[in-house]
């Protein structure tokens, strides 16, 4: 069981390389609980070496969150993202 003080939950790093552009893209996954005690998994993407664009969503439970963030990861991974 994790720590309950812990505010990140579960964090996973997909990478894809594109031989064709020359250019690698990241998709990263995380899990975690505000100081309100909110839970949310935030989502970040872009190219490898910039900032790229985040959205986080809130949701209801850890459980919840676990499975969209799997799910999220299982479509990525159709895309030719491997676990980084």
């Amino acid at each position: 069981m994790p720590d309950a003080r812990s505010p990140i939950r579960h964090h996973l790093v997909l990478y894809r390389r594109d031989p064709e552009q020359g250019r690698a893209r990241f998709f990263s996954l995380m899990i975690e609980r505000d100081l309100f005690g909110t839970i949310r998994l935030v989502r970040n993407w872009g190219y490898v070496g910039t900032k790229g664009q985040e959205k986080v969503d809130i949701l209801p439970s850890e459980a919840e969150a676990s499975r969209a963030l799997e799910g999220w990861a299982e479509t990525q991974r159709q895309k030719g993202y491997t676990d980084l």
